[in-house]
């Protein structure tokens, strides 16, 4: 099996203020190339793409390729089930909704210090390897947002979880947040293989500031951007498989382009991206990823993601000289159809679904002082 994986969380629309208005026809082009390509691994779950990931997958995958032809993850997210039946309803659903008949990897999702307790609860590990043992579930692994000492007590609790899925990005490797380094290695102790998820950090990668994409082009003048995020998390040893968000065709045989015929980062390669790393952590406002998760139950529907976006694209621009960029009218639009920055009412739902522990509510703040007038 071939270490890179197709996540199907920032899925192609036809309309950019909607997750769920998924570009159909173009994801079944996208799907169509990645298992040409001699690719397997698919990654859904339940709530991404406006809850209309999943449903896809049976419309553009396990209805147009054999079963044998590709393997499929999916997640049970601990804000969707509150009962032992719980856990039967949203899995028999998923089942459904896919198509799949089986699932080959199966996550407990985004597992944090707010989560786990939950999981535990309901008995979920062993909820697992009991559809394991019925033929329902190959492999039983989670995914997770936690620290490293946290990560440690849930695998020494339970060896039975056969993988891991972190977060590792070149950009978040030392973070103190995200700890990436720090969970890799609580993962390699416990000889887990691991999944990654995050590599380009939600397309901030892939879209570098100049002096980064000036220290790439000049050592590599073919190579994207989002390629060194990629090779730099499948570099390393003991991961299994690297996830892509591919959001268009484009992105996907780029990506294809090097994971083909995958070749390690070399030492003098993984000084470049670190070097890199530190030049782009200077400059960046909000390390946010776009993952949306964010915005499903806020109050006042403010758009949370496409916000923090448009605010750090101005905070790397010269606003002394230029006074006003298009970012001010983006996010005009937008407010026609979300709340403002403003609106916020510091309710803090928000925060307790980031992934990133971001301090939105204070971020917010900041956006508003810049849009908002």
């Amino acid at each position: 099996m071939k270490n890179f994986g197709f996540g199907l969380m920032r899925l192609p629309t036809t309309d950019p203020a909607n997750a769920a208005a998924i570009d159909v026809e173009q994801v079944k082009k996208m799907v169509d190339l990645f298992i040409e390509k001699g690719f397997t691994y698919f990654d859904t779950a339940w709530m991404y793409c406006g809850f209309q990931s999943e449903p896809t997958v049976k419309e553009v995958l396990t209805s147009r390729h054999p079963r044998n032809k590709f393997t499929l993850a999916t997640k049970l997210n601990a804000a969707f089930f509150d009962s032992l039946e719980g856990r039967d309803e949203v899995f028999n659903q998923q089942l459904e909704k896919t198509g799949a008949g089986y699932f080959d990897y199966y996550l407990l999702h985004g597992i944090d210090g707010n989560s786990y307790p939950k999981f535990e609860k309901f008995d979920c590990f062993h909820w697992m390897v009991e559809k394991k043992a019925h033929g329902l579930i190959k492999s039983p692994g989670f995914s997770f947002h936690g620290d490293a000492p946290l990560l440690d007590e849930i695998l020494t609790k339970h060896p039975e979880m056969e993988f891991v899925q972190l977060q590792i990005n070149y950009l978040d490797w030392d973070s103190q947040w995200i700890q990436s380094r720090a969970c890799y290695e609580v993962a390699v102790k416990h000889n887990k293989p691991v999944i990654v998820m995050e590599p380009v950090k939600g397309g901030t990668l892939a879209r570098v500031p100049e002096d980064v994409e000036k220290l790439f082009k000049e050592y590599a003048p073919d190579a994207s951007p989002a390629s060194w995020a990629v090779r730099f998390a499948a570099s390393l040893p003991g991961v299994m498989m690297v996830l892509s968000g591919m959001s268009n065709l484009q992105q996907m045989e780029d990506n294809l382009s090097f994971m083909e015929n995958f070749q390690p980062l070399t030492g003098e390669e993984k000084a470049m991206v670190f070097k890199a790393a530190d030049i782009i952590n200077s400059q960046i406002a909000v390390p946010c990823t776009g993952c949306s998760y964010c915005t499903e139950g806020c109050p006042q529907k403010i758009a949370i993601p496409q916000y923090f976006s448009l605010y750090n694209e101005d905070m790397r621009e010269h606003l002394e000289e230029k006074g006003w960029t298009v970012n001010f009218s983006n996010y005009a639009n937008l407010t026609e159809k979300f709340g403002k920055a403003a609106d916020c009412v510091a309710c803090g739902q928000c925060e307790e679904m980031c992934p990133q522990h971001l301090p939105i509510i204070e971020k917010l703040k900041e956006v508003s002082a810049h849009f908002d007038h």
